[in-house]
């Protein structure tokens, strides 16, 4: 199971940015946000293993999608 970030921590890199104003939610939006990625790169990294008719989800799996997923999480 992943850690959470604390709070302070995340609104402090947030606020880095000074031209981008941060709402009350803004840190349950960027924690779901990443879950949603890794539920997403998981299901890729499944897919991918099971066309190659492997039982199990691999390194190699992940980094297979992770480039296909991350262009397409910030186009």
């Amino acid at each position: 199971m992943l850690k959470r970030v604390p709070k302070s921590t995340l609104k402090s890199l947030m606020k880095k940015k000074a031209h981008i104003r941060v709402g009350t939610a803004a840190d349950a939006m960027a924690e779901l946000n990443v879950l949603l990625f890794l539920h997403s790169l998981a299901e890729e990294a499944r897919t991918k293993a099971f066309e190659e008719k492997s039982a199990n989800i691999k390194a190699h799996h992940v980094k297979a999608v992770s480039k296909k997923l991350l262009k397409r999480a910030r186009g």
